[in-house]
Formats: C-alpha cells, structure tokens, sequence
C-alpha cells in the first residue's frame, strides 16, 4: 500500500486535515485542491491513483469535474463524496463510472476501505486466491488419491475446474505448474479409475455406474417430456466444463440453473461414437445391428453425424413417444440467426433439438490454423475465444428469446478436449483409424503400458470390422504418433486440443437444466 498518490478535492480542505495527516501516517502521499478548475489542472499534470471528489463545490461541481477528469485520465479511479443522498445525483455519478460514492461526514476507516476496496482489491484478491489454493492443495491430492466412484471423480473435477478459473481470475501466474502438475496427478489417477471400471458400466448387474451418453434422453429429456412440459435441447459440440463455467455467468441472467451436472461420454470420446450414442439411445454396435443404414464406418467417406435426427425419430419410437420435433444443427451465425426469427414457427413443438458447431470448429481450426493456435495459445485463451464467441453468437440471443417464451432448457455436450503434449508411438496397417486419440483397426502395434486395450470391442459395445479388429485409446495427454516422418507429425499436432481418448476433460462433460426467470 506504499507510494499511492492521492487527489482530494474538496472546497473545505482545510477542515480534513486530520483526515490527509491519517493517511500520509499510513504512507500514502496526498494532494489537495480546493476546486474543480484546481483539480483538473493537478490531474493534467501528476499522476494520481485515486481521487476524492467532492459533489458540491462552487464554481465546476463535482459532476462536471468528473467529466473532465475523466476525459484526461479515464483509468483512474474516483470516489464521489457529498452531503446529499438523492438518488438522482447517485445515478448521475454512477452512470459517469465513478468508482465510489461515500456520504460526508466520512471518517478516516472509511477512506482507508475505500482505497484497498479500489486500488488494492486485485492484490488482495490475489494473495487471498493464492493462499487458499495452497491451503487445499493437500485436501485435493487426497480427494485424488482416495477416489474410487465416479462420483468421487465428478467432486475431483469440479474442484480442479473452480480453482483453475479462479487462479487465472486472479491473475497470479504463481501457482500455475503446481495446478498443471495436479491436473496431470488427477488424470493419471482417473485413466487408471477408467481401465479398470469402464467395461463393468455395462454389466445389468452393476448399480454404482455414471450416467452415460445413450442413457441422457431417458434420464433427463423424457421426464420432462412425461410432464408435458415443453423442453429446448441445446447440444454445443465438444464442450468442456470448464467453458461451461465460464459462458455460465452470461446464462444466469436469464436462466435458474437447476442442475449443474456432469455426466460421462462414452469411448470413444469423439463426435461419431458419443453422439450418435445421444440420440440413438443406443450403443454403436447396437446401432449398427438395429439401424444398419444409420451407421457409417470410419473408413467410408461420407459424414459420420448425417443421420441423428432420424436416430432420434427411433429412440423417441421404440418410447412410444410419437410427437413432431423440430431438429437443426448451425454450423454458422447466418444459420443461426435465422434460427432465432423463425423461432415463433417451432415453439409449438413438445421438443425441439439444436446442435451448435462452433467449439468443436474452433478447436480444428486451432489445430491446422497458424492464428487461432497463438490467439488460442493455452487453456486460459481457448476458454476466452469461447467466451468471446458465446457473448456475441446466435446462441445467447435463442436462450434470451426462449427465456422470454418460459421455454425449459437442457444445455449438454457430446464430449470435451485435452491439450496434447506427450507423443506415443503406434504403428498399424493403411486402414487404422487416423484420430490422434483412439485407434481401431487390426494388427496395431503399441506398448499396452501407455494404452486402455480393447481387444474384444463387443464387451465396450464398439463396431467390428473383422474379427481381430481391436481399440486402443490414450490416457492422460498422451497423443498417438506414427513412426513414418514423426518429428514433423509430433511438432504438428502437440499443444493442439484433441479429443476420442480418456482423460477428465474428455469424458466428465457438463449437462444443464435451466428454467427461465421469467
């Protein structure tokens, strides 16, 4: 709190001298002026970092030296003083982005308050974040440690995501790696967790299993549906929870978040597995015996994701569920856009289902575009690109109108993302998959110590293209690399955020129910 220079304006300066003499005792240097023409010509000249400005003062009141202030140095804080407490003048002076506004008679605590509240409140803030992070360092690495439900490992995310958002909130860079070092501690701990539980999820006989990608409908649409409540399925592919954490603000002001929740994406944690498991309410394997013509195989050219709303059709079906919908993905904001006026045209639908593109758009787009990569260049940029885009996108005018129509949302994903770093070598014949993440194919050559195997795709309920063709899926941030031309494929893609593999960021994804305010 040394060296701080402070301005009071005030035209009985004389009568607060025990105040300034309180203040330079605590080390802070303070000058004074008698009136608005006298203040404006010290702040032309000095720099000050905060200002006391009295509101009633002959000649420039302390409005119209706010406004002049302001022209000159509009970064400053200034923190209005006066006698009058009409709410007139307090919303002029709010409005013209004062930083405080005290009532006289003031005493010495409360300029002191004021002060820490507008210069010092970062540091603190900071110092505060810092040491409570410290503080549960210990508690969190046990949690992680003594994880062993699903359950367990949702309590352990979402304590990483709040002190991850709060660390970078604070802007103390200080504490970064250790958070880093507890992620990858956190992950390591979970891909183990998942080796060892993930075949047994589907096993009738076992109860202690998560919510998983073909079971979302029936657990969180249909009962709302049962209600005849209409509901407003909004899917934003490959959405992390901690962006979720971050757009959630901006959601508040016109939703009740009901459930925060997070359920897990099935493997492989790709677009072509876990949604298509969404809307089908089925397994892979099963679709492609239930629904030949709706499964398309990696190998095949055309889209992997053609046929969801004709999936949906089935599984709303075969739960006797037989009620026009309204289903449209955007892939862009003119899409969107006309989404939102046309509103009117399908808001008499019991359901209706948009997927938006964009996240899982820019996370390609990072990955083969030179700018998004170094405007995107950590975690902290790629959540604030998606900030960026959700404050101004399509998106948020739909959940303002359906706020407004008291339209119920559920806000879901399909999967997350991890930032890659540690390259693993694996080698398989021309028809191996190409995602980074996971691979399937016949005759692949890896080291089983770096990998989750499943060499009997039916247990995991994965499609087979012969009878040796098997899965293998990176944990942690391990990426899959081939040996042909591998430094410049390693160069290439680390850093970049993939998903299809097993890590928290993957396969714990958010699932929101919000009821409008109105």
């Amino acid at each position: 709190m040394k060296n701080i220079s402070i301005l009071w304006t005030d035209d009985e300066i004389d009568l607060l001298k025990p105040h300034i003499m309180f203040l330079e005792a605590k080390g802070f240097h303070v000058a004074t002026a008698s009136n608005g023409d006298d203040a404006v010509d010290q702040v032309k000249k000095n720099n000050f970092d905060i200002i006391f400005l009295d509101e009633n003062m002959p000649g420039l009141s302390g409005l119209q030296t706010l406004a002049k202030i302001k022209d000159i140095s509009p970064e400053v804080p200034v923190v209005m003083i006066t006698k009058s407490e009409e709410e007139d003048i307090m919303e002029e002076a709010i409005g013209s982005k004062i930083s405080d506004y005290l009532i006289k008679p003031v005493n010495p605590n409360q300029i002191l308050l004021s002060i820490k509240k507008n210069i010092d409140t970062k540091r603190l803030i900071t110092k505060k974040t810092t040491s409570d992070y410290q503080a549960e360092f210990a508690k969190l690495a046990m949690l992680i440690n003594e994880a062993r439900t699903y359950t367990d490992w949702i309590a352990v995310y979402r304590k990483l995501v709040y002190w991850e958002l709060e660390l970078e909130a604070s802007n103390d860079n200080t504490m970064d790696e250790v958070l880093r070092m507890q992620k990858a501690e956190a992950n390591n701990a979970f891909a183990k967790f998942v080796k060892k539980n993930y075949l047994n999820w589907f096993d009738k006989n076992v109860l202690d299993k998560p919510l998983l990608s073909p079971g979302l409908f029936k657990s969180k649409i249909f009962p709302i549906l049962d209600k005849q409540q209409k509901v407003f399925m909004i899917l934003i592919d490959n959405l992390r929870y901690d962006q979720w954490k971050t757009i959630q603000l901006l959601v508040s002001e016109y939703y009740n978040i009901d459930d925060d929740g997070i359920y897990f994406s099935i493997l492989p944690t790709a677009t072509q597995y876990a949604r298509n498991a969404i809307f089908s309410g089925l397994m892979p394997s099963e679709i492609g015996r239930l629904h030949p013509d709706f499964w398309i195989d990696e190998e095949d050219e055309e889209g992997k994701n053609i046929h969801e709303e004709e999936l949906l059709g089935k599984q709303l079906n075969r739960s006797g569920k037989n009620f026009k919908i309204h289903f449209e993905k955007i892939f862009d904001n003119k899409a969107g856009e006309k989404l939102v006026e046309n509103l009117g045209n399908i808001l008499d639908n019991l359901l209706n289902v948009v997927v938006f593109n964009f996240v899982d758009m820019l996370s390609h787009a990072r990955t083969e575009s030179k700018m998004i990569r170094e405007l995107a260049n950590d975690e902290s940029a790629y959540r604030s690109l998606s900030l960026s885009w959700f404050k101004h996108s399509p998106l948020l005018n739909l959940i303002k109108e359906l706020s407004l129509k008291n339209i119920k949302i559920i806000l879901t994903t399909d999967h997350g993302a991890i930032r890659v770093g540690n390259p693993i070598k694996v080698i398989g014949d021309k028809n191996i998959s190409t995602n980074l993440r996971y691979k399937q194919g016949k005759s692949l050559n890896y080291n089983p110590k770096e990998v989750f195997e499943v060499t009997q795709p039916q247990r995991a309920y994965l499609p087979s293209a012969n009878m040796s063709t098997s899965y293998i899926f990176a944990t942690n941030d391990d990426f899959f690399a081939y040996p042909n031309n591998y430094n410049h494929y390693v160069k290439y893609y680390k850093d970049t955020f993939q998903h299809g593999g097993i890590s928290l960021e993957e396969m714990l994804i958010p699932l929101i129910t919000l009821s409008p305010k109105s």
